[in-house]
């Protein structure tokens, strides 16, 4: 079992609707400087309230920042054209100098796809396609009429994909064997579901497991972390310490913190805790 001390900790950019047009530069480049090891992105569409393009948020951390990982977590692959959306992430790949991490996922809220006007049902078999396309593309073939060309230096083959899904799916053992890791979500997922999750993940050799969308908050009535509960964060210091062990000790390489601020002094309050 890992412990925290071993646990690499992700903070979410700043996101919604007061930002500002430094926050997403500034969030990053304080998230660096407080120790941690990586800034995420999350992705929304049409449901009602403004959320940031991901892959444009992450190029926007990577020129305010130098080392550390920058990831999606997830990007909902099947609202998008793949020969465009290969063309968008080969790009983020490039500005982020090596450091992108690609967390994927077939999408699971319908308003975002009828958003966009694309089809939920078929969403697991668009998903599957569009990873079968982009990877081609990414390595300099030709799909249909479609070629992106050589990659650039550095971009061949595409980033790492980690593949976001339920603990449950089939998609844990193809993250485990045929991409670079796989992503659990704590907004959505209960405390047993993830426990679940990661045995199935090791059990088909996967090698990295990252959490992510784990709400924090120092507040003074902890939520409720009973086994078929969410997995949060939220309590008193000492609560959050404890939990956040607790998490590490279910095994994950990476859990990816969505903080209430931003500021220096939180973020250096929550890297305490580590």
């Amino acid at each position: 079992m890992a412990s925290v001390s071993t646990t690499r900790i992700g903070i979410a950019l700043p996101a919604g609707p007061s930002l500002g047009a430094s926050s997403i530069a500034e969030g990053a480049r304080r998230i660096e400087s407080a120790g941690f090891a990586s800034a995420w992105a999350f992705d929304t569409v049409g449901r009602g309230f403004l959320y940031q393009d991901p892959l444009i948020a992450l190029a926007v951390a990577a020129g305010a920042t130098e080392r550390i990982e920058l990831g999606t977590g997830i990007l909902q692959v099947p609202l998008r054209n793949p020969v465009n959306l290969a063309r968008a992430v080969i790009t983020a790949q490039l500005v982020c100098g090596g450091r992108l991490l690609l967390g994927v996922g077939a999408g699971s809220t319908p308003a975002d796809f009828a958003a966009v006007g694309v089809d939920f049902d078929s969403r697991f078999r668009r998903f599957d396609q569009s990873l079968a396309t982009m990877k081609k593309l990414w390595a300099g073939e030709t799909v249909g009429e479609a070629s992106l060309g050589a990659p650039w230096a550095g971009t061949g083959g595409g980033p790492p994909i980690l593949i976001g899904s339920w603990a449950g799916s089939r998609w844990v053992a193809r993250a485990a064997t045929e991409f670079d890791g796989w992503i659990g979500s704590g907004a959505r997922a209960s405390w047993r579901l993830l426990a679940d999750g990661i045995e199935r993940f090791r059990i088909f050799g996967g090698k990295r497991a990252i959490v992510t969308n784990i709400v924090v908050s120092f507040d003074a009535d902890p939520s409720l972390d009973g086994p078929d509960d969410a997995v949060t964060l939220v309590g008193p210091p000492a609560t959050v310490a404890d939990r956040l062990r607790r998490l590490s000790a279910l095994g994950f390489d990476d859990i990816v913190l969505v903080p209430h601020r931003h500021d220096a002094e939180h973020l250096a309050e929550l890297r305490s805790l580590v």
